[in-house]
């Protein structure tokens, strides 16, 4: 009678053993005491993590693209200024228009375009050089809608990815009607990679998006500067 029993609780604790490993390897939970590297826990996010990825892509692409042409934009040589105020002043604007033709950066074009405009009135010289500034603003903020767009859509396809998640693992439980408080925990987080990914990459797309931001700031700061000392030098007296 002892035998039997001890065979009949064998047989239990295998069934539920059984039961347990399909359960877990129907929802991606992991046995007891497996780990996980960072590639494997990624992949529990199913097909949501695919456009993730691509907006994770996207982000950085973007991000270093523009960063590179604002950075660009902003080296401007610091005798620039002092060399055109010098040809003007001498009353040289023809050396003063050919050096700021030939230099490639906003803060050159928009003194190249006050020069053009000499000899007619301040308000419409200044009227001039902010048309252009408004055209090299817009340049460096060309894509940077792009970085808005990935930092509010992001967290969004990661709730998407969790939702659905979800009601597969529930829908999988009501049909088998298996289910204990490990399976509905693991299942939940693995569902919560989504979510968890897409606020990482809106993260970055929002820090990104607001560092370059910054950087556009001082390029306009510095184009300002230019163009309030051109229009000083215009009101100094020739030599």
């Amino acid at each position: 009678m002892k035998i039997f029993f001890l065979q009949v609780m064998s047989d239990s604790l295998r069934i539920k053993d059984s039961l347990y490993r399909a359960l877990t390897s129907q929802h991606g939970i992991p046995e007891p005491g497996t780990k996980m590297n960072l590639w494997d826990l990624l992949m529990k996010g199913g097909w949501i993590m695919i456009p993730l990825a691509v907006l994770l892509l996207l982000a950085v692409f973007f991000f270093f693209e523009r960063l590179i042409a604002i950075r660009n934009a902003g080296k401007v040589d610091p005798n620039f200024m002092s060399i055109i105020r010098d040809h003007i002043v001498s009353g040289n604007v023809t050396a003063a228009r050919s050096l700021a033709k030939n230099t490639n950066n906003p803060v050159a074009r928009i003194i190249d375009k006050g020069i053009q405009r000499i000899g007619k009135s301040i308000e419409a010289i200044e009227k001039s050089m902010m048309n252009v500034e408004n055209l090299e603003i817009y340049k460096m903020e060309k894509n940077l809608s792009i970085l808005s767009l990935i930092a509010g859509t992001a967290p969004l396809f990661g709730f998407l990815g969790t939702i659905v998640g979800m009601v597969q693992l529930f829908y999988g439980i009501s049909s088998t009607g298996e289910y204990t408080l490990g399976t509905i925990a693991g299942g939940i987080y693995t569902k919560m990679i989504t979510s968890a990914s897409g606020l990482i990459i809106g993260l970055l797309a929002y820090v990104g998006y607001n560092f370059l931001n910054a950087q556009i700031d001082k390029n306009v700061n510095r184009m300002d500067g230019a163009m309030a000392e051109f229009v000083d030098v215009l009101q100094e007296p020739t030599r």
